[in-house]
């Protein structure tokens, strides 16, 4: 799963830059990130899942090099106790997207998708609304995946306690149940949007 998630980095970035060095160096840095010892849900999986589901839903190739930057680097910071992971997590995409020579423009695109996960609210931007679809299409996925999902992430909030993380998470689960629809994406909406809502109500309902 590492080799595969590595490949599709150095295919990226090799579009844009040819110092192999460099590109080695950004993907040490993501390695490192994604695979922290408190990243059980947040990691190489989560970046792999995302990354199959953008392979499916291809959109041109430019725009679809902008989701894919996107994606590697929407949680390259992710700290339980922070409440600035998305915004940190741009800053430091753009940094280094400047340094493989992305455009201006292409570069405030990526830092404005990734700032749009903290909230999780429909974009004017389809790329934008296709990346949030891809970041939350594991709450659509079978019960056996869900389930690691989720205790993935009791574990990442470990420092909680139940009695604060519990109410916690009912929230979050009875958020996502009372919009209209979780997904953006018309396409998403199809094919996961059913199965969320059944993994959501059924987590809810264990809580």
């Amino acid at each position: 799963m590492k080799d595969l998630v590595k490949s599709a980095w150095e295919a990226l970035c090799r579009r844009y830059s040819s110092d192999e060095e460099l590109i080695r160096q950004l993907w040490d840095e993501l390695e490192k990130g994604y695979t922290a010892k408190d990243r059980h849900y947040h990691n190489l999986a989560h970046i792999a899942y995302m990354l199959e589901l953008a392979d499916r839903y291809k959109q041109e190739p430019q725009q679809q090099d902008l989701l894919l930057f996107a994606i590697f680097y929407h949680d390259i910071v992710y700290k339980a106790t922070r409440s600035d992971n998305e915004e940190q997590s741009a800053v430091i995409a753009a940094q280094r997207l400047h340094l493989l020579g992305i455009p201006e423009a292409d570069i405030l695109h990526v830092k404005e998708m990734i700032i749009a996960t903290k909230a999780h609210q429909t974009n004017a931007d389809y790329q934008t609304n296709l990346l949030l679809d891809l970041d939350l299409a594991i709450l659509g996925a079978d019960q056996e995946r869900y389930d690691r999902y989720s205790e993935g992430v009791r574990k990442e909030y470990s420092i909680y306690p139940d009695l604060i993380y519990k109410p916690g998470r009912r929230k979050v689960l009875q958020h996502f149940l009372a919009q209209p629809h979780i997904y953006k994406t018309p396409a998403f909406q199809e094919a996961f949007e059913e199965k969320a809502r059944a993994n959501l109500q059924r987590e809810l309902k264990e809580s």
